[in-house]
């Protein structure tokens, strides 16, 4: 029997092979191809020690639907949607768990629409036709098609020409930087984007593939994944550097003193590279983000456009809102001209571009647009999300609220936002204040209210 838990809100994720394994992909591949009547299949996988397993039932799946599979290999899971936005392939499927702990793996499915868009299918929308599949298959009601093979295709030089067109190489400085790959994706894709970057002088960290994320975890917001990239940069006298996460979808500037820069700040410094080439148009922008973001996109000229919590719920606003790009606290940057999907080799080279132009320290440049006082996201492990949403909701009904996603509270200092996680018991918290003193009083209250709640009523 599948785990039927493993389909989430935007993809399909589990442990392997406990949740997620060769059968359960081979059923997927057959659902897909059943769910979405596509016949040219992209996949790319990334460096997983299950990723090959799952790509083999995967595509055994895929293939006894009649469907033909295109094989990219191992790439980050951004030159999927280069794969297939560029080309005429119809759907793309890129095995991967992304930052997740080394005993997770998944899939994350886009396909072409009719205009020509990608669009994601989530993977809660496979749940139905996955158990018809399952049923089927155990009484052999499928009928047999005729197996289509498998290609391998290299899309990388095609790709790199691609990214490369977003900046001005002459314009880029000749920095020292520090770049950890975590053991991802970004250890192959980094050499040969650098290789048309020779003015970069570049101290690699973690550059071998290695599914076992041996140096960290492949979250680069987990308290340890940025420390080691931090001691280099101010050991090494850096410029400054990078840190990307497992399938090198996610991307973290760290300035010269080896702190690490939040997603948000990163936003503003590649939305108002934007708005200086085209001024009025469309940052999106997710709604846990300082409010210094907003601000400043009015404040240069542009529209800012408010959305859900995840890099999914930005692509999508982009293309109904006709935005020039988005982004998030968890670094995904995404942009209109990559297909309104995110890229951290975009990102990387825009990056080195603003920097060079602004001639500034990092941490300058950052704390320009750092006005006010934020915690990282706070994570409650509790038995009723809705109920205490509620209460939250009563106990604060003298600010302004709104109910995008979870319960935003915002007063004239202060703001907080707590919102359900999608996938486990987990209410997330987040709060910004004027002040750091205010900042500290206003956790302190609301960390015990949460727990309060959670015990009278448990």
């Amino acid at each position: 029997m599948i785990d039927y838990s493993i389909f989430k809100s935007y993809d399909i994720r589990g442990i392997y092979p406990k949740n997620i394994n060769k059968k359960t992909a081979y059923l997927i591949g057959k659902s897909l191809i059943r769910y979405t009547k596509k016949q040219k299949i992209v996949i790319g996988r990334d460096m997983r020690i299950s990723s090959p397993i799952l790509f083999k039932g995967l595509t055994e799946g895929i293939t006894s639907e009649g469907a033909k599979v295109y094989d990219l290999g191992k790439i980050a899971t951004e030159c999927l949607y280069f794969a297939v936005g560029n080309y005429n392939y119809e759907l793309g499927v890129m095995i991967t768990a992304s930052h997740n702990p080394k005993e997770y793996n998944g899939l994350k499915i886009i396909q072409k629409n009719n205009n020509n868009l990608l669009e994601t299918i989530p993977g809660k929308n496979l749940i139905k036709i996955t158990k018809e599949t399952e049923k089927l298959e155990k009484d052999k009601k499928i009928p047999l098609k005729q197996k289509k093979g498998i290609k391998k295709i290299n899309i990388w030089q095609d790709y790199l020409n691609y990214i490369l067109s977003f900046v001005s190489l002459k314009d880029i400085s000749h920095f020292k930087i520090v770049i950890d790959a975590s053991n991802g994706m970004a250890g192959k894709a980094i050499p040969m984007l650098t290789k048309k970057l020779p003015f970069l002088t570049i101290i690699p960290l973690n550059f071998k593939l290695d599914g076992n994320f041996p140096a960290h975890s492949p979250n680069p917001l987990s308290p340890e994944a940025p420390k080691e990239a931090g001691e280099i940069i101010k050991k090494e006298k850096a410029d400054f550097g990078f840190i990307f996460d497992g399938d090198a979808d996610r991307i973290f500037l760290i300035d010269e003193k080896g702190k690490l820069v939040r997603g948000d700040i990163t936003l503003l410094l590649l939305a108002k590279h934007f708005l200086e080439k085209e001024p009025g148009k469309g940052i999106i922008y997710n709604l846990i983000c300082s409010k210094a973001v907003p601000e400043f996109i009015k404040k240069w000229g542009g529209r800012p456009i408010r959305s859900k919590v995840g890099f999914v719920n930005i692509s999508e606003l982009m293309i109904k809102k006709d935005a020039i790009m988005g982004g998030e606290l968890a670094g995904h940057f995404s942009f209109k001209d990559y297909f309104c999907h995110d890229s951290a080799f975009i990102t990387f080279l825009i990056l080195l571009e603003i920097i060079s132009k602004n001639k500034k320290p990092v941490s300058k440049l950052t704390k320009e647009l750092s006005p006010y006082f934020k915690l990282p996201e706070i994570n409650f492990r509790v038995s009723n999300k809705e109920l205490i949403l509620k209460e939250i909701k009563k106990k604060f009904s003298d600010a302004k609220q709104d109910y995008l996603d979870g319960i935003t509270v915002e007063y004239s200092n202060w703001w907080f936002n707590i919102r359900p996680s999608q996938t486990e018991p987990l209410l997330r918290l987040t709060i910004e204040a004027n002040n750091k003193n205010l900042l500290k009083e206003k956790k302190k209250m609301l960390v015990n209210l949460i727990k309060e709640i959670e015990k009278i009523h448990r």
